[in-house]
């Protein structure tokens, strides 16, 4: 019961996460670079450091947390640099496949990573026992994944660049997949960074948040990365006026904090949902995966809502509904052992 209250909680985050790029399209005359850096702040600093506070016992504060080992505080802030390089590019994975197929093959990949590479660094054996579970349950993940984008392949052969535009407006499908693989790579350094982290998860406070002064720490190196290039984005672009719309800040503000929230929503559920879970499971260990899975079915759901999917044939629509049914396998096999 435990386990699927659990993962429950991981599904919520995760159908918010999915649904924090509705917002952007909200946003009114600002270039992508500067819409991309404001919601960042509300993603990956104003929310995550409210999450972290939430962490800190009685009696204590977030520096004395974050100050018990600040070798392992550095260590997560270092991946999140590299994170914040996947979460730049997965950005723009978006900008040139759409929300349905960006998100697919970026998350996809880094399911793959991001789960494996705490096992290998721990010495588990991918060959026998829990971790040959975890490689089955991540091969299924990612065959499913594979399935959902043949079927975006099958879509872009049969659509005019007229058509693919209507979806999405910067459609470039091998830029796209070229993209979403690094980002993919590089997002994995997230929970790299939280296994680098786990030091930071102090006794006192509520075990519901431990996880999340790790996570504060990998989203503000991922800050650093994203507004180091953002602000380079609006000095080359020259889209600095940008911020001095003051017409648009009810509106752009209003939405940009709204898709921070909701994506920050997959890794607050994610750090609360974990907790339910037995320490050194399977399903424990596939967390991350299950969490990336959930994201790529609900990123799917709201390509079909945003109607990124129209005029697919019968045969495209049904190799989808196969590649999600096969995501949705995967949730449920590391509890068949």
């Amino acid at each position: 019961m435990n386990t699927l209250l659990g993962l429950l909680i991981i599904a919520v985050g995760s159908f918010c996460q999915s649904s924090s790029y509705v917002p952007i399209k909200k946003v009114k005359e600002w270039s992508w670079e500067s819409f991309w850096l404001v919601q960042g702040i509300f993603a990956w600093l104003v929310f995550p450091l409210l999450g972290a506070l939430l962490a800190v016992p009685a009696g204590s504060s977030l520096g004395e947390i974050l100050s018990t080992d600040p070798s392992a505080a550095f260590k997560a802030a270092g991946y999140g640099v590299l994170w914040g390089v996947g979460g730049l590019t997965f950005g723009l994975s978006m900008r040139y496949l759409g929300v349905a197929l960006g998100q697919s093959i970026a998350l996809g990949t880094c399911a793959g990573f991001g789960t494996l590479f705490p096992a290998i660094f721990a010495g588990e054996n991918l060959f026998a026992g829990k971790g040959l579970v975890l490689l089955l349950g991540v091969s299924i993940t990612l065959a499913g994944i594979a399935v959902i984008g043949y079927a975006g392949s099958l879509r872009s052969q049969n659509m005019t660049d007229e058509e693919k535009r209507a979806a999405v407006k910067d459609f470039a499908l091998t830029k796209g997949l070229a993209v979403a693989l690094l980002a993919g790579v590089m997002s994995a350094c997230f929970n790299l960074g939280l296994e680098a982290g786990r030091p930071l998860q102090v006794e006192g406070g509520s075990a519901l948040f431990r996880t999340l002064p790790a996570t504060l720490m990998v989203t503000l190196g991922g800050f650093v990365t994203n507004a180091a290039y953002c602000l380079w984005q609006n000095a080359r672009n020259r889209t600095f006026g940008d911020y001095g719309k003051g017409t648009l800040y009810a509106n752009n503000l209003l939405f940009c904090a709204l898709a921070g929230a909701l994506w920050y929503s997959q890794f607050f559920g994610f750090g609360i949902g974990q907790t339910f879970f037995e320490p050194g499971s399977v399903v424990a260990a596939f967390a991350w995966c299950i969490l990336m899975a959930l994201n790529v079915t609900f990123s799917n759901v709201w390509g079909i809502i945003l109607r990124e999917w129209r005029g697919a044939s019968r045969k495209t629509v049904g190799v989808l509904v196969c590649g999600l049914a096969i995501l949705i396998f995967s949730l449920v096999f590391p509890n068949l052992f």
